[in-house]
């Protein structure tokens, strides 16, 4: 059964309800008894399979908004990326982030962060 949402003109509640597809009877308020509601728009939710949200982070115009001359972009792409994979990433990636948000270079967070430099450092850029 769908989930609906109301706004009582009367007392200016926000309210849900639950109504089977079937039942045509006027909803009313549940604190005043009002039937004066007016219907709202709901928010919806989409789910999307790994493979999907995969498929979003290789697309190329995810890359638009990011601007690699300034570490509070490549901080906002980072997290973003981050959250599409879902994946906790580790406290490491949490403090590299927030040292890019508050305006420090890249070159700066890798060279001060201990184990972020690989055995080849070369191929590891921020």
């Amino acid at each position: 059964m769908p989930l609906y949402e109301y706004r009582c003109n009367v007392c200016r509640r926000r309210l849900t309800l639950l109504r089977s597809f079937s039942d045509t009877s006027t909803p009313c308020c549940p604190r005043c008894q009002s039937e004066n509601l007016t219907r709202l728009i709901s928010r919806v939710s989409v789910l999307r399979s790994e493979e999907s949200r995969l498929d979003s982070l290789a697309d190329p115009s995810s890359l638009a908004d990011l601007d690699e001359s300034d570490p509070g972009s490549v901080a906002r792409w980072m997290r973003k990326m981050s959250e599409e994979t879902g994946e906790d990433m580790g406290p490491e990636f949490d403090e590299m982030v927030g040292r890019l948000e508050a305006g420090e270079s890249p070159d700066d967070v890798e060279r001060s962060m201990d184990g972020l430099e690989g055995p080849d450092s070369d191929d590891y850029d921020l």
